[in-house]
């Protein structure tokens, strides 16, 4: 997996960030985020997950379950390096991912969502023209953020049977949700799922009229102050 890790001279902490589906670490959100996050001394670590970005690999042969697998390669390597994640932050379909990686960071010590799906299998609705070409061959290609990409039979499977509610009910890590009531790809009808389904402490950040790619940059950089301010709560006051 190809990453970049935005790190201050003295971080606090170490972040993950796993970006929304289709796209990359170098997508706008990601990258102020993070940079925004280590002028704040939290460094983040954003990779791209595999088949997408600079990563190797296919997308064809990913999924849901890969994802969150990917994930927790990233903290394994952090962990090797000395610097163990005590944040997971993902945005869109990232931020299921960190949801359901959370339990095997055991270092993580709060997860950030950022206009996340409250079930994997919502994505399907970008998709779903092409579901009964899929189901009949197996694949099919389909159109997405001006792209192509191929859609397989067991990535449809995956994020169907996935269901996040039993990961939020045992999080057992504080959680930060971020949604905007305008977005127009996921309702803020999961924001409150998510928020339901979890336990204290939790909190929710209304993003008032941001869209849901998070493009414009007042937006980006609101969401990397509070997140600092948040996670000052629950995070070591300086790492090294």
């Amino acid at each position: 997996m190809a990453g970049l890790l935005e790190r201050p001279a003295r971080p606090r902490a170490f972040a993950l960030f796993a970006h929304c589906f289709t796209c990359s670490k170098t997508i706008g959100a990601a990258t102020r985020i993070a940079r925004v996050l280590a002028a704040r001394d939290i460094a983040v670590l954003r990779f791209d997950f595999t088949g997408l970005g600079n990563s190797e690999g296919d997308f064809e042969n990913t999924n849901f379950s890969s994802n969150v697998a990917d994930l927790v390669a990233a903290a394994d390597h952090l962990r090797r390096a000395g610097h163990p994640p005590e944040l997971l932050i993902g945005h869109s379909l990232g931020g299921a991912a960190v949801i359901a990686a959370a339990k095997s960071i055991p270092e993580c010590r709060g997860v950030v969502t950022i206009a996340a799906p409250s079930d994997p299998g919502h994505i399907q609705h970008l998709f779903q023209d092409s579901l009964a070409t899929i189901a009949e061959e197996g694949e099919a290609i389909v159109h997405l953020a001006g792209r192509h990409f191929t859609i397989t039979s067991q990535f449809v499977a995956d994020i169907a049977e996935k269901n996040l509610r039993s990961d939020l009910v045992r999080l057992r890590r504080p959680l930060l949700v971020f949604h905007s009531p305008a977005d127009a790809i996921v309702s803020i009808e999961h924001a409150r799922l998510i928020f339901e389904a979890a336990r204290h402490p939790k909190s929710f950040v209304s993003l008032d009229e941001a869209d849901h790619l998070i493009t414009k940059p007042a937006d980006a950089e609101y969401v990397a102050e509070v997140i600092a301010a948040w996670a000052s709560r629950y995070v070591a006051s300086r790492r090294e």
